[in-house]
């Protein structure tokens, strides 16, 4: 070891100064946070290489650190051995991810390939004489769970200006520019929620 930092800022500081082959990153650090560091780290040393070691296994900092360069994603309450052989096979270019962490990252992979679960009534959408696309009707689902712009281009491995453009393109289909009567269009285009009991008519 060359060197250990208190925070994000002074983490970068010693990069530039020692020039390590690895940086161990926590995720949640005063001044600069983990992601925001290894973004910058990788951004003006690409040859080095950042292993996220956390105590935080949410979703999102697991993609954000990937998509900024980490070379892997582990947590703190992993056997040491198992964290000393992780970070032998990091520095050899490996990707590090245990089980728990891929599964939550497959997870999410899975709603970017599949199509979209079909929520929207056909005939509804059919009467109003809209068509959504599959990427489309993913940015729907999103903004139906309350997502920011922001959070969903996170979500969609996306830049915030073009979920800006999906949703601007979604407003124009349904013929309004404001967020909230656009929710309310939106979830009135839904399917009914299918009955559930089986009592007579």
């Amino acid at each position: 070891m060359v060197g250990a930092a208190e925070d994000g800022e002074q983490a970068c500081a010693l990069v530039r100064e020692l020039r390590p082959d690895l940086v161990l990153m926590d995720i949640r650090m005063p001044l600069r946070d983990g992601i925001e560091s290894t973004k910058t780290i990788k951004r003006e040393h690409p040859e080095t290489a950042v292993l996220i070691l956390t105590t935080f296994a949410e979703d999102d900092y697991i993609v954000d650190a990937l998509a900024n360069g980490a070379c892997g994603y582990m947590l703190k309450d992993l056997p040491a051995l198992k964290i000393v052989e992780s970070i032998r096979d990091a520095v050899k270019g490996q990707l590090m991810l245990p089980a728990s962490v891929a599964a939550k990252l497959a997870s999410r992979l899975a709603f970017l390939t599949k199509a979209p679960a079909d929520v929207l009534d056909p005939n509804r959408l059919r009467q109003e004489m809209i068509r959504f696309t599959d990427r489309e009707k993913k940015v729907i689902l999103l903004m139906l769970e309350g997502r920011s712009n922001r959070e969903m281009a996170e979500y969609l491995f996306m830049s915030e200006g073009t979920v800006k453009n999906y949703v601007s393109v979604i407003y124009q289909k349904i013929g309004t520019n404001d967020r909230a009567k656009a929710l309310l269009l939106l979830q009135g285009l839904m399917r009914e929620a299918e009955p559930t009991g089986g009592g007579e008519d």
